[in-house]
């Protein structure tokens, strides 16, 4: 039987989004996605998704994307958003991330063939915790309440999005992904970039905190379960258990025999280089090689409970060791390391 449900995909030339498309196609299901007009990372795309231009930030141009015969239902996952690890404000952020799912919300309110949204939010936009305490999901969102712009702007979107839900009766969900790990990340985000200096030996020193990292296909996975089973107006943190570089390298290094680092600098040394790696960059008009916001992520509680999604969504998590093996031999396959896999 042909099903009349047609996925609408925001992001899809993403790390996330790409895989999230591919997922749904592995089912056999019709999916259309949005793409900014001349994206060079079009080509991630998989081939038999329905591929429309358009601009979060401009509300007209995203009729077509929404605009289906009768008779289909659309299910949309608003994936897409703009990252940044610089903590400052950006206008364009705002526009996008903040500007944008607004648009998407009046669009789904518009077309009433539209059944339901998924959000793709982050952890980052739910307040932190003291350390020892599991951080768990919220109902209200406070972007006074969370550091860096980027988190910023994901907990006011989020905000839009459940005063939908709440005064005008739109049928969405949130989902909250930590850190993306794994295969297929072809932009080569920060994550993918720090694993291949390790591997390739060029990170002789190590600073020590931990991190909060899933595998991209289990995350596409509680994408597609959100929109599958997900409540209207709840929360789901899709996260894992918390990871150090330490336990890394050593994961990476019994798999890979990859040269291991041997020292890994305190948090407050590693601050303190931060500040004067920041100055210096600010004179010189360049990039700092470490910020303090970097070093604020490894030192900041990283302890998610996810044990909401495990329950409602049937979201699991596979092993750090299985997802950096997997990460390794793409990598390999794609000429970024120098190492053997098996």
């Amino acid at each position: 039987m042909m099903s009349n449900t047609l996925y609408l995909v925001t992001g899809a030339a993403g790390f996330l989004g790409s895989n999230v498309c591919r997922q749904l196609l592995e089912r056999g299901e019709k999916v259309r996605v949005l793409v900014l007009p001349n994206d060079p990372a079009i080509k991630y795309i998989p081939k038999e998704v329905e591929v429309i231009e358009g601009d979060l930030c401009n509300f007209d141009s995203l009729e077509p994307f929404f605009t289906v015969q009768k008779g289909i239902k659309t299910i949309v996952l608003h994936v897409a958003s703009m990252v940044t690890v610089n903590p400052e404000f950006n206008q364009k952020l705002v526009d996008v991330n903040v500007g944008g799912t607004k648009n998407m919300i009046e669009k789904c309110m518009e077309h009433e063939e539209c059944e339901k949204m998924v959000y793709v939010s982050s952890t980052g936009a739910i307040p932190e915790l003291p350390k020892g305490e599991r951080i768990k999901e919220v109902n209200e969102f406070d972007p006074d309440k969370v550091v860096g712009w980027y988190s910023r702007t994901k907990a006011m979107a989020t905000k839009e999005v459940l005063n939908a839900v709440k005064n005008r009766g739109l049928n969405a969900c949130v989902v909250h992904p930590s850190g993306i790990l794994g295969p297929n990340d072809y932009a080569v985000g920060e994550t993918t970039g720090t694993i291949i200096q390790i591997i390739n030996g060029e990170m002789p020193v190590g600073m020590q905190g931990s991190f909060n990292l899933c595998d991209v296909r289990d995350l596409a996975d509680g994408c597609i379960a959100a929109a599958d089973k997900g409540r209207k107006g709840e929360c789901y943190i899709l996260a894992n258990e918390e990871v150090t570089l330490k336990e890394m390298c050593t994961m990476l290094n019994k798999d890979l025999g990859c040269k291991s680092i041997r020292v890994y600098i305190p948090l407050s040394i590693a601050k303190f280089l931060a500040k004067i790696m920041e100055k210096q960059a600010a004179k010189k008009g360049t990039k700092p090689m470490m910020t303090t916001f970097s070093v604020y992520n490894l030192q900041r509680n990283n302890s998610f409970d996810y044990s909401k999604a495990r329950t409602e969504l049937g979201y699991k998590t596979r092993s750090y060791e299985e997802t950096l093996h997997d990460e390794a031999v793409w990598l390999k396959q794609e000429g970024k390391i120098a190492i053997a896999t098996n």
